[in-house]
């Protein structure tokens, strides 16, 4: 498995569309049910092949992810052969970037002493959709990267 097996929960939101995968496998319902009490690990396989045709799929849309921790924001904007990563660090205290109200209080005050703003790019390794999934593994969430657009247009 390259990556990681969908969630119960997950499994249950996209009950159709593994129904479709199953079909193309020639596999009914009548014979999955087999399959998952008389061969347990054949159907943990199946689930991981799947697992690994949904990441497959979603890493290869991801356009932005961010993460946020208290005092910093990571926004990541993927490209074809790099990443280009904007970091916000706040230093002041009583403000929590995981809040609204600390968020908005950096986007005010941006130009005060205590946030920074740092960017930085990389290259992808050979495996793009990897490197992606790593970064959502450690924290990072898919984002729709308007706060990395908002902070491109500051450093630029």
């Amino acid at each position: 498995m390259k990556y990681t097996r969908l969630t119960k929960e997950q499994l249950e939101e996209m009950h159709e569309e593994f129904a479709r995968f199953l079909a193309t496998q020639q596999i009914n319902v009548i014979e999955w049910q087999k399959i998952k009490q008389e061969t347990p690990e054949v159907a943990e396989q199946e689930i991981d092949v799947f697992s690994d045709l949904v990441w497959e799929k979603v890493l290869g849309n991801v356009t932005h992810l961010s993460k946020v921790d208290a005092q910093s924001v990571f926004l990541f904007h993927v490209e074809e052969a790099s990443m280009k990563l904007i970091v916000v660090k706040c230093s002041t205290g009583g403000i929590d970037l995981t809040t609204k109200e600390g968020m908005t209080w950096v986007l005010e005050n941006y130009k005060n002493d205590a946030v920074t703003i740092y960017n930085a790019q990389k290259p992808f390794s050979d495996d793009k959709k990897l490197d992606i999934f790593k970064l959502i593994e450690q924290g990072a969430a898919i984002s729709d990267g308007a706060y990395y657009e908002y902070f491109k247009k500051l450093i630029a």
